[in-house]
């Protein structure tokens, strides 16, 4: 699959098989995320995978989480402020972006979930001071079941046309001769 494929089949899953997610594909999702690029090449991210059932519980208490606990695994993406305090959020972004991408051309599915207590997180997974949680990623085999939340919203909020979300030469200017 290449990447301008897995971009238009990547969606966001929120129902998974309980198969485990084979360690080869597991290793080349996170290679993906080492190989993004960072502000000065800081590499400021460090990926903390979970794959304990009462640990995923525990990240799916927070709203709109709760298919956290049936994923096999979540991936939490933190960044060191200290080593990048104006670009590790973008950079840790930028890797995870990478990792759904590469897990969507692997045929899993994931979930892009900002919805978290930090100070939980931390605490649970005892994350280091100088780095902060940036996003939580599910990952998995997608379960095949209806979606009607998902449907609904796609039907209500449709994706942008492109001449609506870009401009030439300065904002709101078309694209020359439209």
């Amino acid at each position: 699959m290449d990447v301008f494929e897995a971009i238009q089949k990547r969606h966001s899953v929120r129902a998974y098989e309980p198969t485990p997610v084979p360690r080869e594909k597991l290793e080349k999702i996170l290679e993906a995320a080492r190989l993004a690029p960072s502000a000065g090449n800081i590499q400021p991210w460090h990926f903390i995978i979970v794959t304990d059932v009462e640990k995923r519980r525990s990240l799916a208490e927070a709203p709109f989480a709760v298919f956290l606990k049936e994923a096999p695994v979540v991936i939490v993406g933190c960044g060191n402020q200290k080593a990048s305090p104006k670009w590790f959020m973008v950079d840790v972004a930028i890797a995870m972006q990478n990792m759904v991408l590469a897990a969507t051309a692997e045929g899993l599915g994931t979930c892009w979930v900002g919805s978290f207590n930090e100070d939980k997180v931390r605490d649970l997974l005892k994350i280091s001071g100088d780095y902060r949680v940036v996003a939580l990623l599910a990952l998995g085999y997608p379960r095949r079941k209806p979606d009607i939340q998902g449907k609904v919203l796609h039907l209500i909020r449709r994706r942008k046309n492109l001449e609506d979300i870009i401009s030439f030469e300065e904002f709101g200017r078309r694209a020359p001769g439209k």
